[in-house]
């Protein structure tokens, strides 16, 4: 019996020495990891009718996978054409997806129904990409298409949410009343492609759908269009449209208005660190402003001497004053204001005359830029634009093909070139109503950077 505890005495301690390798070698004893993630999409095994049948009659489509399977957002996800009058039914369960056409199918047409990223697989999510099933009432399936590209007119950017749309009908105000016959998704290049089309004349459009109507009903939804049908062939050239919106969407954001200060105080620009030569001095106020007697503002050099050519002007919101000046280089300057130059509506004016004191920059506080351009059409009245997180910092006529300035404000832009054709200074959106195509720009791919007292130069090939 004791000869049968030492064995056992002996196994445990042998046991518990090749645990302790064990660990000592490998880290951590835990539970298998179960191999490689899945990321194979499920597959296509069975469709009734099959892909690309003829003559189909049956309005319902069921389509098995060969691994169980989920759909994501069917209704926006999925878009059939002939895009049909009634919502089809898209539904699921366990491997297959059963769409059922509500409409009355069309005599000798092919209809395409792309899945988007719809169709998922149920333990990882993998999505069946732009899968497209086909068939047609007809004895064959048409085979023409028509790709194309959308560009922001504006910015020369692209939006891929936006929809290209044709219509059988040519007639120009189908697109306002009616949904289209048949639509495509925009690629991340803003590029589209419609398929299985058949030979024949189309209007092409584009459109921002934002209320869900498929059809242009909003001057505030962007918008673009062909200024001519489309013949649909065998070998169609690529069709452009530059999308704009005839009005700016509203923020729907309201601003609350501030509670009228007992006190009258102004600031400074946010951020102000001397005045930049090429623009105004900005002063802003709590309370709008009654009386604005510009005389009683005077600007003094450093030499205490008063600079006649300077003016001033107060905004819309009588909150904002700006001095326009031909400001000298480095220059030391003085605003001084009077108690009765400026009060508010409370009757409230300033507690004492004050002086404003400030430097104006220098030529080193900016950058020097040369621009020189090749394809440019002067002819287009091309106007360069510097832009910041969207917003347009400078704006400059170009009349050569040559540009620069000493006087670039440091930073990091977008090059953006706008082709002024009307010679007003900006940019105007397209007109459907009166046929008139949008104002183009064109943004640059690389951005330029601007160094303060660097010489920047850049070779450009629009």
């Amino acid at each position: 019996m004791r000869s049968k505890h030492l064995l056992f005495s002996l196994f445990i301690v042998s046991l518990l020495y090749l645990i302790a390798i064990g660990n000592a070698g490998c880290g951590q004893i835990g539970m298998p990891t179960g191999g490689p993630k899945d990321s194979i999409p499920p597959r296509l095994v069975n469709a009734s009718p099959a892909l690309n049948s003829v003559n189909v009659k049956d309005n319902k489509i069921m389509l098995t996978f060969n691994e169980y399977i989920d759909l994501k957002e069917a209704q926006t996800n999925v878009l059939i054409s002939p895009l049909p009058k009634k919502q089809p039914s898209i539904d699921f369960k366990l491997k297959t997806v059963t769409v059922k056409l509500k409409d009355t199918l069309l005599p000798n047409t092919t209809y395409s129904i792309n899945f988007g990223s719809a169709i998922v697989d149920n333990n990882e999510g993998n999505p069946y990409k732009d899968f497209t099933y086909v068939f047609s009432t007809g004895n064959q399936i048409d085979s023409f298409k028509l790709t194309g590209k959308v560009i922001l007119a504006e910015t020369g950017k692209y939006d891929s949410t936006l929809l290209a749309i044709l219509y059988r009908k040519t007639d120009d105000s189908a697109v306002q009343k009616i949904r289209p016959d048949y639509i495509a998704r925009l690629s991340g290049d803003g590029s589209f492609t419609f398929v299985n089309l058949p030979a024949g004349s189309f209007n092409v459009y584009a459109l921002k759908d934002g209320d869900g109507g498929k059809f242009y009903n909003s001057k505030k939804e962007m918008f673009a269009f062909a200024d001519a049908p489309v013949s649909i062939a065998a070998n169609n050239e690529p069709v452009i449209l530059y999308a704009s919106a005839l009005e700016k969407e509203s923020t729907n954001t309201k601003t609350l208005k501030p509670a009228f200060a007992k006190r009258l105080t102004y600031t400074l620009v946010s951020g102000f660190q001397g005045q930049d030569l090429l623009t105004p001095f900005v002063l802003s106020f709590n309370n709008p402003l009654k009386i604005f007697e510009p005389a009683k503002l005077i600007l003094r050099d450093s030499n205490y001497k008063p600079v006649a050519a300077a003016s001033w002007t107060i905004d819309s919101t009588r909150t904002k004053i700006t001095l326009a000046a031909k400001w000298q280089e480095a220059m030391d300057y003085r605003i001084i204001i009077d108690t009765s130059a400026i009060i508010d509506s409370a009757n409230l004016h300033l507690s004492k005359a004050d002086t404003i004191r400030f430097t104006t920059k220098q030529q080193s506080d900016y950058g020097n830029v040369v621009l020189r351009f090749s394809n440019l059409d002067l002819a287009k009245h091309p106007v360069l634009q510097l832009v910041k997180n969207e917003i347009i910092e400078e704006s400059y006529p170009l009349t050569a093909t040559e540009w620069s300035s000493k006087f670039v404000t440091p930073g990091e832009y977008e090059i953006r070139i706008l082709y002024d054709d009307n010679n007003n200074g900006k940019w105007d959106p397209g007109n459907y109503s009166k046929k008139l195509q949008p104002e183009k720009a064109i943004t640059l791919k690389d951005k330029l950077a601007i160094k303060a007292n660097w010489d920047n130069e850049r070779d450009i090939k629009l």
